[in-house]
């Protein structure tokens, strides 16, 4: 089976780095998938998952992503997320209370800088709970 190197970067750290055999991301225009060979493509990403399907294993991996760019080369794929979490390290209490807080936080943005990282903070939330409805769904 053909594989491709993937490596998933935060602004904060590392959250993947391995081979692939088919990736899904969360792109401006809707879900794109990633076989290796794909032709070189550059795009933005949204709030969502990304999903790998990682060599010799049944699960895949699956990282929840609050934008950023997805850069995609023959062999190698980056994902440079604004924000990005692995599926395993979510908390649905803790993914709701922030989705709460930055509502809260944009209602009360006062000037532009508020109001960005209101939203941010809101895409965030948001990629958590989709990754999370994801996982309940793959799970029933």
């Amino acid at each position: 089976m053909s594989k491709m190197h993937v490596e998933v970067v935060s602004t904060e750290q590392l959250i993947y780095s391995g081979d692939a055999e088919f990736l899904v991301a969360p792109a401006l225009e809707g879900e794109i998938g990633v076989y290796p060979r794909h032709v070189p493509l550059l795009t933005r990403i949204k709030p969502g998952i990304l999903r790998l399907k990682v060599p010799g294993s049944k699960d895949e991996v699956l990282v929840a992503v609050s934008g950023g760019m997805l850069e995609v080369q023959p062999t190698h794929i980056t994902v440079l997320a604004d924000t990005a979490i692995r599926g395993e390290d979510l908390d649905e209490a803790r993914a709701n209370e922030a989705k709460r807080a930055a509502e809260e936080s944009l209602q009360h943005a006062t000037d532009d800088l508020s109001t960005a990282k209101a939203h941010a903070a809101l895409a965030s939330a948001i990629a958590q709970l989709k990754a999370l409805d994801y996982l309940k769904k793959r799970v029933h």
